[in-house]
C-alpha cells in the first residue's frame, strides 16, 4: 500500500513530456494497448513506443504484430518497437524493456499497465533498469477502464486480482525480482529532487 501511494505520487500528466511510451501486455487485455495507442497517437512528443510481449501459455495471448497493432488503431509506426520473443513474465519484459531503453539511449518514460498490475509491474521495471546501470524517470501510466471490467484470461475484476499481486510483491520482493520499499523510495527521492520540471512544470511549459 506504502509502495503504491508513493509511486501515485508521480503525476500522470508528465508522461506527456517523456520520451518513450512502454506497455506491458497479458490476460489478453488489449485494453493496455488501446490506451497505450490513443496515447502515442495523439502525442507526437513520444519518439518510441516500446510494446513488451506476453505469455504464450495464456488462453487469451495474441501474437505482438503490427498488424495485431494497427486493428487496434495504431497509425505511426515510426519509433515503434515490438518484443519478438514471448516474454512468459513480468521479469522478462522489464529485461527487455531495460535492453531496449540502454540500446536506443532513451532518458525518459511512461509505463501504460492495468492499475491493478501497475505496482508489481513498475517495481519490477525499476529494478530491471537498476540491474542495467540505468536511471531515468518513469511515470505511471494506468490504463483507463472500470475496476469491475472482467479480465479476459479468467474472468475475474480487478477487485479480485489485487490480493494476488499483493502476494506476489511480498514473495518477488524476497527473491530479488523487485525494487525494495527502501530502493523505491530512494529512486523517488531521486526522482523528485532531479526531475521537478517534468513533475511539476511550470505554467509556461504547460501553455505550450
Amino acid at each position: 500500500m506504502k509502495a503504491l501511494t508513493m509511486i501515485l505520487t508521480l503525476p500522470q500528466s508528465a508522461a506527456d513530456h517523456v520520451e518513450a511510451l512502454v506497455v506491458a501486455t497479458g490476460q489478453g487485455e488489449d485494453s493496455r494497448l488501446t490506451h497505450a495507442i490513443r496515447c502515442w497517437e495523439a502525442n507526437p512528443g513520444f519518439r518510441h513506443l516500446l510494446v513488451a510481449n506476453g505469455n504464450p501459455t495464456e488462453v487469451t495471448y495474441a501474437e505482438i504484430t503490427f498488424d495485431h497493432l494497427r486493428s487496434l488503431g495504431l497509425r505511426r509506426l515510426s519509433g515503434v518497437c515490438l518484443q519478438a520473443e514471448p516474454a512468459p513474465n513480468t521479469g522478462l519484459q522489464a529485461a527487455w524493456i531495460a535492453d531496449e531503453v540502454r540500446a536506443r539511449g532513451i532518458t525518459s518514460l511512461a509505463l501504460a499497465v492495468s492499475p491493478y498490475h501497475l505496482t508489481r509491474a513498475y517495481l519490477t521495471v525499476l529494478k530491471a533498469l537498476a540491474g542495467s546501470g540505468t536511471r531515468l524517470p518513469i511515470i505511471p501510466l494506468p490504463v483507463a477502464i472500470p475496476p469491475d471490467t472482467p479480465v479476459p484470461e479468467t474472468g475475474a475484476t480487478a477487485y479480485e486480482l489485487v490480493p494476488g499481486e499483493v502476494k506476489r510483491i511480498l514473495t518477488y520482493v524476497g527473491n530479488g525480482w523487485l525494487a525494495t520499499a527502501a530502493e523505491l523510495q530512494e529512486y523517488l527521492r531521486w526522482l523528485w529532487s532531479h526531475h521537478t520540471a517534468l513533475l511539476v512544470p511550470s505554467p509556461a511549459d504547460s501553455g505550450s
